[in-house]
């Protein structure tokens, strides 16, 4: 059997063992402690931001965002429909209501036409505006900030960033994470830089990363004895994943290079067959590409079968996946209320994410292409 190809596997820089001695050296290996103020400080000035929290996870991020918002049962929040399950658990977690919005077609997040229908509609109909907006920026690829900003703005509803998928990337310049009031990051085992786990909220407000840090330890108060007045949350990130975090953090713009480069094999490769198509950035995007992702169309080319394709890398031992499902298709939130158009169940079945590993090899590289030429019928 030839060696695993992963779809986005962990890849260690060797930097990371320095902290991590450091923290075994000082017996810091509980949560908190110097690798967690430094990689705090670190992220925040790579993302151009004023503070940052780092967590356990994106999710824990997002449900202290939430909190921070003052959301509560019964109100509503906005969320991108096409991603995965993590940016819309959180809102349940608060009993308030995820009004799922569909995508357009350029970015593949969400529709600015259908998020200013959502809005209005649920004006109309609870006479309340909704709470927030998590907007997620998938795959790596930013969101149409300026159309978003501009209708979130315009109806004074704060959004919340889930680049959980997009550190490194950029829109007209300025880093996916520092346009809404906050954002959230994932260190999960698969994103472009990871510490096994983790994850980190980021705010120019100060009060949003206290009240989070506060929350995220248990909601302990100042007093010489253990004592609480709100409920909190065992959420901080542990002394030894911040290291890990940190010496990942130092090849970043290496590895969105080498996810980039990635893309650029497979559009160059592709990109003249019939029926397939990419996600691609727009003049106004810079994307880390953290996943390279496809859509197979079989009405345009009847060679073409995104179940074939994933089956014969699957047997090559070459692991590729579909699609996020979205979520008003996802039984759990079936009753949530919705605003779509069809886009991303289209991309959901048709669309396929290739294996985009920072570590992948020129040898990989044909060979994954040489099985998916083999594969499809020009």
């Amino acid at each position: 059997m030839k060696n695993k190809i992963w779809l986005s596997p962990p890849h260690m820089s060797g930097r990371e063992l320095k902290y991590i001695n450091e923290a075994f050296d000082s017996n810091w290996i509980a949560p908190l402690g110097p690798n967690v103020d430094g990689f705090e400080n670190e992220l925040a000035n790579y993302v151009n931001i004023s503070h940052a929290a780092a967590l356990t996870s994106g999710t824990a991020a997002l449900h202290l965002a939430l909190i921070d918002l003052n959301v509560q049962a019964g109100d509503d929040v906005i969320v991108s429909s096409f991603t995965f399950s993590a940016s819309v658990n959180p809102v349940k977690y608060l009993g308030a209501t995820p009004v799922l919005i569909d995508s357009e077609y350029e970015t593949w997040n969400m529709s600015p036409e259908l998020l200013k229908i959502a809005i209005e509609d649920r004006i109309k109909t609870t006479g309340k505006t909704p709470k927030a907006i998590i907007l997620v920026h998938l795959y790596g690829m930013p969101a149409k900030l300026d159309e978003i900003m501009t209708i979130a703005n315009s109806y004074k509803i704060p959004v919340i960033e889930d680049a959980a998928e997009a550190l490194g990337s950029k829109y007209m310049g300025k880093a996916v994470g520092s346009f809404g009031v906050m954002s959230i990051f994932s260190f999960n085992g698969n994103k472009i830089i990871t510490g096994s786990g983790g994850g980190a909220l980021l705010s120019d407000k100060e009060e949003y990363i206290k009240n989070s840090r506060f929350l995220a330890t248990q909601a302990r108060d100042a007093a010489p004895h253990y004592q609480h007045s709100q409920i909190g949350y065992n959420y901080r990130m542990s002394n030894i994943i911040a290291g890990i975090c940190r010496g990942q953090l130092e090849v970043i713009d290496e590895r969105v290079q080498q996810c980039r480069s990635n893309f650029e094999y497979y559009y160059n490769n592709l990109k003249d067959i019939k029926g397939i198509e990419f996600l691609k950035e727009n003049e106004e995007s810079y994307s880390n590409y953290w996943l390279t992702t496809i859509t197979l169309d079989p009405r345009q080319n009847k060679g073409i079968d995104r179940h074939i394709l994933s089956a014969a890398l699957s047997k090559e031992n070459i692991e590729s996946r579909p699609l996020w499902k979205p979520m008003h298709l996802q039984p759990v939130f079936a009753n949530c209320p919705k605003y779509v158009d069809g886009t991303s169940e289209r991309l959901f079945n048709t669309g396929l994410c290739l294996p985009s590993g920072t570590d992948l090899s020129t040898e990989d590289k044909q060979r994954i292409m040489e099985i998916i030429h083999k594969t499809i019928i020009k």
